[in-house]
């Protein structure tokens, strides 16, 4: 029989190659498997004291198509697996959990018994890396989230490691084959190429990040889609754009802006060495480099350059030009304000070059979004001046009041947008008290249009925050009433059935986490607890043991739990409920917080909790652990 051999390779695995034969008695001994580390350091794994080692066990594990040992922690849980998947001999995977969830695993794929991958699961996150030289360092990524390309890009700065950085950035290969189109490739050819030499000055430059500084958390609105056309792409592409982290150096945050990212496969892709927000710095402008709009035959208001005049032409390749080259965020905010001044000045020559009234008010929009985006998301101080001379104009001089609206509600967003940026907390209730009046008055002057359905629905939405229910629901039941069909309006009547939910049955269905569908009426009977919730909500987790107490405690006495989980995946709730242990069953539909149960009860905030009684009755539409505490005995007997 053979015993096997252990091996030492440059520090970092150990290998075992073993009988298949090999009787569990002839196994390594517990202090000898948890000797075993990731090749990569940022993963948190499980690694019981010494004290526990005597309760912890390794045991033999076979099946068909693999082999190898698994080892098992003091109470039962598995703490490591090391696999033999090509039968021969020699273990080619180490598997790490934590929490019983695998969540590391180092790889060697062409069994010369050293690790060329290592991937990151569950708890720890999607990435699939490749180390092609085998030296630790990871060459390339297979499969890497928006979130996690901050992450590591943090920790290759903190680390001046230029090898990690380059790994993140989009590759000549990659740009050449996502069918992004000249000028825009190479522009982004040339600012990918330049940041692995601009790193070293930016670090220089910075003091924030240091080595002691971590990633904290993602900042970004959501992907957008840039579909092909004859313009800027050959192929659909997913951009995020504006991207933004958040980091900790020595207990003191910071912001650090990341630009434009562009997914490339199962990989998203860094286009420019990240900088951070401090001193002059400011943030990257709207749009990057794929998304500002474009000036030319595929972005002109009628879809045609048929009969298009010199001077019409003139400027659209004037304008066209302009937004490939604007402004970078170390140019600082003198070019912003230059680049919007310069792009006010021509889409107004375009506007009066127009040949009807709706390319003058296409222009236009166009015109107004680029302004509002510049004030809200990089604080462009002369923006809100330009916007509001802009909406009195349009106010004087025109009679289309769908564009009179649209102009006016924008710059209110900008307006608020500066405010709040230049406002001491102390004063921030004025501010919040103008802007709602702002809204009322708006809602007055255009009705009909479509923002006057979101201008309801703020206006509903901080009324109900504000604990004022009664007129919440008048502005709710106005925005049903007026624009039933829109986004905002669906939103409304699923709050308004949330409002008036009590002494009313549950009418409550979706698909089962776990499988199959759930009602609420299966709970008749029983005394019922509905929240809605999701693994990023503070406070649902700072409920939890208490609740989990509760139904510790009643449910044998018929007290039971449904949870509607508004996680964009389900796998981020099924790590959550293992993680906690969360005995009861839940709901999962699509869409998070745009999910039908979010709709369809107008859910604004969580956790929001339904206490049902044992006929299927709402006793308490927003209820608190408190009420629970105090509702249950009663809704038992």
């Amino acid at each position: 029989m053979s015993i096997g051999r252990i091996t030492f390779l440059t520090g970092f695995v150990l290998l075992v190659a073993f009988s298949r034969s090999l009787p569990a008695a002839d196994a390594p001994s517990v202090e000898l498997a948890l000797t075993f580390k990731p090749i990569q350091k940022d993963v948190e794994i499980e690694i019981p004291e010494k004290s526990e080692y005597a309760r912890c066990k390794v045991e033999v594990e076979q099946s068909k198509k693999s082999s190898g040992w698994i080892v098992y922690g003091p109470n039962g849980q598995v703490l490591r697996r090391f696999v033999d998947t090509n039968g021969d001999n020699v273990v080619d995977q180490w598997r790490y959990y934590n929490r019983g969830l695998e969540v590391y695993r180092d790889i060697d794929a062409n069994y010369n018994n050293k690790v060329d991958g290592s991937r990151w699961m569950n708890l720890a996150g999607t990435r699939w890396g490749i180390d092609k030289d085998e030296d630790g360092v990871i060459d390339e990524w297979k499969l890497i989230s928006p979130e996690e390309v901050t992450r590591v890009a943090i920790s290759a700065l903190a680390k001046n490691d230029t090898k990690a950085f380059k790994a993140l950035l989009i590759t000549e290969d990659e740009l050449a084959d996502s069918g992004i189109k000249n000028p825009f490739a190479d522009k982004i050819r040339e600012s990918a190429k330049a940041a692995p030499q601009n790193m070293p000055g930016m670090l220089s430059k910075s003091k924030m990040l240091t080595p002691d500084t971590v990633w904290v958390r993602f900042d970004g609105a959501m992907p957008g889609l840039i579909p092909a056309d004859d313009v800027k792409t050959d192929k659909d592409l997913h951009v995020f754009e504006n991207v933004m982290a958040i980091v900790d150096t020595k207990g003191k945050s910071g912001l650090v802006q990341f630009g434009e990212l562009i997914r490339v496969g199962d990989a998203w892709r860094l286009t420019q060495v990240p900088l951070p927000i401090e001193g002059e710095s400011m943030q990257v402008t709207e749009g990057g480099t794929l998304m500002q709009p474009v000036a030319g035959a595929s972005t002109l208001p009628t879809n045609s350059t048929v009969g298009l005049s010199k001077e019409m032409q003139g400027l659209l390749d004037e304008l066209q030009k302009l937004d490939q080259n604007g402004p970078t965020p170390e140019q600082g905010p003198q070019a912003v304000a230059r680049y919007n001044t310069d792009r006010i000045a021509i889409i107004e020559k375009l506007i009066a070059a127009s040949k009807n009234e709706d390319e003058r008010a296409q222009w236009t929009r166009q015109m107004v979004d680029g302004l509002a985006a510049a004030v809200q998301t990089v604080g462009y101080k002369d923006g809100l001046a330009q916007l509001k001379r802009i909406r009195d104009q349009v106010q004087k001089n025109s009679q289309d009041q769908d564009l009179i609206a649209y102009v006016t509600y924008r710059t209110l967003l900008a307006d608020y947008s500066s405010q709040l940026q230049n406002t001491q907390s102390d004063k921030l209730r004025d501010v919040q008290n103008w802007w709602l009046g702002q809204l009322e008055d708006f809602i007055k002057k255009y009705p009909n249009s479509d923002d006057s359905a979101e201008a309801m629905l703020q206006l509903a939405v901080t009324q109900e925050f504000s604990g004022k229910v009664a007129e919440s629901k008048k502005w709710y039941t106005k925005l049903v009433e007026s624009h039933a069909s829109s986004e905002a309006g669906t939103r409304g009547a699923g709050a308004l059935r949330r409002m008036n939910l009590a002494g009313k049955e549950l009418e409550l269905t979706g698909n089962g986490l776990a499988g199959g569908s759930v009602d609420a009426k299966q709970y008749r009977g029983k005394a019922l607890l509905v929240i809605f919730w999701s693994s990023w909500c503070k406070p649902c987790t700072e409920d939890l043991p208490q609740i989990l107490d509760l139904y510790s405690k009643y449910h044998s006495q018929g007290f039971d739990v449904l949870g509607i989980n508004l996680d964009a995946t389900p796998d981020l709730a099924e790590a959550y409920i293992k993680q906690h242990k969360v005995p009861w069953a839940h709901i999962h539909e699509e869409g998070g917080l745009e999910s039908a149960p979010a709709r369809d009860f107008g859910v604004i905030s969580l956790p929001t909790m339904f206490l049902v009684d044992k006929a299927g009755k709402v006793v308490n539409r927003s209820a608190t652990v408190a009420d629970v505490k105090k509702a249950l005995p009663d809704l038992l007997k």
